[in-house]
């Protein structure tokens, strides 16, 4: 797995940089240290994953982001930030970004970037929690995705941040039944695992 890192603060990126290919199947492909490297680097060097700070002077890591994603739809980024900003949380899941971490939960971008890698969405615990809020009372119509009726319910359960055996007593079916539900909505909606289709559920109430 390739990864370009980049980080307004060169002392950050070379520190991820240790981190990352601490790990023997990363190989750091790149530094940079503002938003238009991102863009330079990303088309010269073609990254598994870019990892991306969001702050970075007059142009963000989210402005990078969407030039990138706009001429590269299945581009993979990963944002790792100190800021929890709702707004900046909100704009990532909206371009498509692939992650988004706190930079004091360094511990977790190596998982992370594996995770991405294998084609999943992360979001840190912290963030992942707060997405509802996000979105108000909405209530989607999956059915241009193929979901049934009691699959969409079942999706809203999810976003909730229900678990399975949560979701069995709520809605009255075993819970081997609701596992089988989630497994068959996630190959429907070419997704991996429970946050994505929590990220799913809310980017689709918005028109997404």
């Amino acid at each position: 797995m390739t990864v370009l890192i980049v980080d307004d603060d060169p002392l950050v990126s070379m520190s991820l940089k240790t981190i990352v290919e601490a790990d023997d199947d990363i190989t750091v492909c790149g530094t940079g240290n503002c938003a238009a490297e991102a863009v330079r680097l990303y088309v010269q060097l073609h990254p598994d994953i870019l990892l991306m700070d969001i702050r970075m002077g007059s142009e963000t890591g989210l402005d990078a982001g969407k030039e990138i994603l706009r001429n590269e739809a299945d581009a993979r980024i990963l944002y790792l930030t100190t800021f929890a900003d709702d707004d900046y949380i909100i704009e990532a899941l909206r371009i498509g970004a692939k992650g988004y971490l706190l930079k004091q939960k360094f511990e977790c971008i190596v998982p992370a970037l594996k995770a991405v890698n294998a084609g999943q969405t992360v979001f840190g615990e912290d963030i992942t929690a707060r997405i509802p809020s996000y979105f108000g009372n909405v209530r989607p119509d999956f059915t241009a995705y193929g979901l049934t009726e009691r699959e969409s319910g079942l999706l809203e359960f999810i976003a909730e941040g229900l678990s399975n055996k949560e979701i069995a007593t709520r809605v009255f079916l075993s819970e081997g039944t609701v596992r089988n539900c989630v497994s068959t909505m996630l190959e429907k909606l070419h997704l991996h695992g429970r946050t994505q289709l929590a990220v799913f559920y809310y980017k689709c109430g918005r028109g997404q």
